[in-house]
């Protein structure tokens, strides 16, 4: 299954005070820890949506030829990132069969999860695929079927995916995976993931 990558790193974290996609976490930037997870997963084709601090985070992350896409109106919410995202992956020339929805806020992301979501949804027929984490009940990242992403469309507001999930959970396949995947949303919850010594 040929799989496009959509990385949502465009809210302005106004919770957080900062660009929080550069904040530090075990030496490297939060949004560094997503997109290194992204690549040890063994995927390339890699769109990343960014927000109003697109210029620091351009010159911040360590880049291997992500497509960055704008969006210009990121006080719209999640779901105008994910409709840009899906956007590109329209018309990447792979032509991909699914695109992965990953939060740039969202550092614990493994890769291990990655390849599990990616090979469980390549045997099953349902059009969406998302983790079950056994320590909490984040819902990322969420594989989305190309003959699904029309559904993007209709998606308002800063939940993205999760209103239309919560309504049709008999179309999403659900992948058990251990730990967590925790937002980081504020500085408090940042210091303490780096306490916790879950990312080396």
């Amino acid at each position: 299954m040929r799989t496009f990558v959509v990385v949502l790193a465009a809210g302005d974290a106004t919770r957080f005070g900062s660009p929080k996609m550069l904040a530090m976490l075990h030496g490297r930037p939060m949004l560094q820890h997503v997109l290194d997870a992204v690549a040890d997963a063994g995927l390339t084709d890699v769109a990343v949506v960014l927000g109003s601090a697109a210029r620091e985070v351009e010159a911040g992350i360590t880049w291997r030829g992500e497509l960055r896409v704008p969006n210009p109106r990121p006080q719209d919410g999640l779901a105008s990132s994910v409709r840009l995202g899906l956007d590109a992956a329209v018309e990447h020339p792979s032509h991909p069969d699914a695109a992965l929805i990953v939060l740039g806020d969202q550092p614990t992301i493994r890769a291990g999860t990655i390849r599990s979501v990616l090979s469980a949804a390549a045997a099953s027929d349902l059009p969406i695929a998302r983790p079950r984490y056994g320590r909490d009940g984040a819902l990322n990242p969420v594989l989305i079927r190309r003959s699904s992403w029309a559904l993007a469309a209709g998606l308002s507001g800063d939940r993205g995916l999760r209103p239309w999930l919560d309504q049709h959970p008999e179309m999403a396949l659900l992948v058990p995976v251990e730990g967590g995947n925790p937002d980081v949303d504020t500085p408090g919850e940042l210091t303490a993931l780096e306490a916790d010594g879950a990312i080396v």
